[in-house]
């Protein structure tokens, strides 16, 4: 049966896995690592074995980068034979002797032994139970705000938000004119109903608009937003219940690590003798001093800005800089 060389890594990690592979296949000249055992390989190319371990990092490496996804055992193993065959082929032609495989060999080296210096301090000062514990107890448990259950009906010009209060005033169902006029009801059919959030999700004018309404009470005057113009109804609100320990540990725990790094980092960095050896901002190049020869008779001065009503100087056309403020988040639908 033939063999097709599968897209997998062999495009984006030939070099490193060029580097594994001279550390498994074991019987090259060229290989410090120890000999593979017949019984500890999965196949051999050309006298040199490929280990059951180079198989499994693999198997790890595309689950990691697939997002889980699987291949068959039949093609990793065709996926190492190729690997192999390209690392042979560089080996025969030296092209392990290059000074630019040998720099990138080096950065690759730099960059294992990196993961490793991390994973062996890691190891060493595991993120413990109470730290976890500590850490939620001070950020998350802690924090205690309020979350808001409400509907809205957005329309496009207050003349149309004025309309539709005038209606609620006379007692019209407020989901049933959000599924008749709301610009993002009238598909969902939803009512208007926003969930539970909390006012920070909502931009300014909506939140302010909310929190101070009572339980059951709608919005008597149209509230704007860059969305356009809302009818907020307030249906209850209640004191935001943190997420138990259990739920936020798996993310509590990279945090907690990156921190004991950054703390180790910092105290190594005090430690050492560091000297930079390069600017780390870039000279402006300087302005030539020497003036050119004055040849034509000054120009008359330049008429003075016009004043406005203020008092303040206006400015010329097109020097008024527009701002572009972030754009708060939308309300949720």
């Amino acid at each position: 049966m033939k063999k097709k060389i599968i897209p997998l890594l062999v495009a984006g990690t030939v070099l490193i896995a060029g580097c594994n592979q001279q550390k498994t296949a074991g019987t090259t000249s060229t290989s410090t690592a120890t000999p593979i055992e017949k019984a500890d390989a999965v196949a051999v190319v050309n006298g040199q074995y490929i280990s059951k371990s180079a198989l499994a990092e693999l198997e790890k490496d595309i689950a990691e980068r697939s997002h889980g996804q699987t291949f068959p055992k039949e093609k990793l193993v065709e996926e190492l034979v190729q690997r192999e065959l390209l690392v042979q082929d560089a080996l025969q032609k030296n092209l392990d002797k290059s000074p630019e495989v040998i720099a990138q060999l080096d950065v690759a080296r730099r960059s294992i032994l990196s993961q490793a210096a991390l994973q062996d301090f890691l190891k060493a000062n595991p993120v413990t139970d109470t730290d976890v514990k500590a850490e939620y107890e001070s950020k998350v448990a802690s924090e205690k705000g309020t979350e808001y259950k409400a509907r809205h009906i957005l329309v496009k010009t207050e003349a149309e938000a004025k309309k539709i209060i005038a209606q609620l005033n006379k007692g019209a169902d407020f989901a049933k004119l959000a599924n008749k006029y709301s610009l993002d009801a009238k598909e969902s059919q939803n009512g208007g109903d926003l969930g539970w959030f909390v006012s920070t999700q909502m931009v300014a004018p909506f939140s302010e608009a909310l929190v101070k309404l009572e339980k059951g009470q709608y919005t008597k005057t149209p509230v704007k937003t860059q969305f356009g113009w809302h009818i907020i109804l307030k249906e209850d609100s209640r004191v935001q219940t943190p997420p138990p320990l259990e739920a936020v540990k798996e993310q509590l725990m990279p945090y907690l690590q990156r921190q004991k790094v950054q703390n180790m980092l910092e105290a190594r960095r005090k430690q050492a003798k560091v000297e930079i050896l390069v600017p780390l901002t870039e000279e402006k190049p300087k302005p030539e001093t020497s003036a050119p020869a004055v040849t034509e008779p000054a120009a008359p001065p330049a008429q003075p800005a016009t004043t406005g009503e203020s008092g303040e100087k206006a400015a010329p056309a097109g020097a008024v800089k527009e701002t572009n403020p972030a754009t708060p988040a939308e309300p949720k639908k």
